[in-house]
């Protein structure tokens, strides 16, 4: 292994991580990606020698854990009860270390209304928006925007209004997957992802589709989605963004890694839309890409954040150098 991701490359190394529950699945409407996400952080840790099993949340978490008694676990669960503390919080309760944020953290982020009360508190830019919980008077909402439902992930529930008449449906339609409504005024200009790994910024992404928004196809069936890295910013504005980024993660009391969803609008003044506790690990997800522009396989990602689970402050990993590829990934 490399010594520049400050691994233990001594002997033994995967004998001290003890047996790893990689916990997948769920009942929540991202369980197929967590599943994906899952499946391939199994493989990776069972190729570098990690004494690995599968948990599939929806069959009864905490008698599987009983059961198995692992030493650790990693977190590859995608919205719900895996994203929101929930799970985090029964962990704890079992003195189960695990990757990634803890139950206060992973319950604000998934909650993107509390997300951005806390971003205004501290003065971090993020799009005008509305909280609806029932009933509402559709002329006070801010039009064109995003309505999406405010506790769920993958662009589930999600649909861009360009007109006013067009707001019932779209907020009826996020109801579907919970009672809180965000809408959210809409930013045109260029989106940007930019993945959190113990408190370093990776290398941005720019993102492009052809659909009406990165929505759920575009991020994990289409082959036609563009994802551009370097993501074409200026390096000062490239490190403007991964600041902001770092800021608007460790706000939110965030920890071990994470993604952090950014637009910016067309006089070049970057927005903050959401962050990612557990983000997906598929073939088509975003940390592994930018990790991997930083000279990190997916397999050393692994292994890097199971290290670094049950940590509260962040880890020693810092990235030898951020290489200016040009890499346009249409997969």
């Amino acid at each position: 292994m490399s010594e520049q991701f400050g691994r233990d490359e001594q002997g033994g190394g995967m004998d001290a991580l003890g047996r790893v529950a990689v916990l997948y699945g769920g009942t929540s409407a991202e369980r197929q990606v967590s599943l994906h996400s899952g499946g391939r952080i199994h493989a990776a840790l069972q190729s570098r020698g990690v004494d690995s099993i599968l948990i599939d949340t929806e069959d009864g978490l905490i008698s599987q854990l009983q059961t198995i008694k692992p030493d650790r676990v990693f977190l590859a669960l995608h919205g719900g009860d895996g994203e929101d503390g929930t799970v985090q919080g029964v962990l704890e309760y079992m003195g189960i270390p695990y990757t990634g944020s803890g139950v206060k953290a992973s319950a604000l982020a998934m909650d993107k209304y509390r997300s951005k009360l806390i971003w205004q508190s501290i003065g971090l830019p993020t799009p005008e928006y509305q909280l609806v919980t029932g009933d509402v008077d559709i002329d006070d909402l801010p039009v064109p925007c995003f309505v999406k439902p405010n506790q769920e992930g993958s662009s589930i529930g999600m649909t861009r209004v360009n007109t006013r008449d067009q707001l019932a449906d779209a907020i009826r339609k996020a109801a579907d997957h919970g009672e809180q409504v965000l809408v959210e005024r809409l930013i045109e200009g260029a989106e940007f992802t930019v993945a959190i790994l113990n408190g370093n910024a990776l290398p941005a992404i720019r993102l492009e589709t052809d659909n009406v928004f990165y929505d759920y196809e575009a991020k994990y069936l289409s082959d036609g989605t563009r994802y551009y890295l370097p993501c074409g910013l200026s390096e000062d504005k490239e490190r403007e963004l991964q600041a902001l980024a770092l800021r608007a993660f460790n706000g939110i009391d965030c920890h071990g890694w994470g993604r952090v969803d950014v637009m910016q609008d067309g006089d070049g003044q970057f927005w903050l839309l959401e962050v990612n506790t557990i983000p997906g690990m598929t073939d088509h997800s975003l940390v592994p890409m930018a990790a991997r522009a930083s000279g990190l396989e997916f397999e050393d990602l692994v292994l890097d954040l199971l290290q670094a689970s049950g940590q509260q402050e962040n880890g020693t990993w810092k990235p030898g150098y951020t290489p200016r590829i040009e890499m346009v990934v249409t997969d």
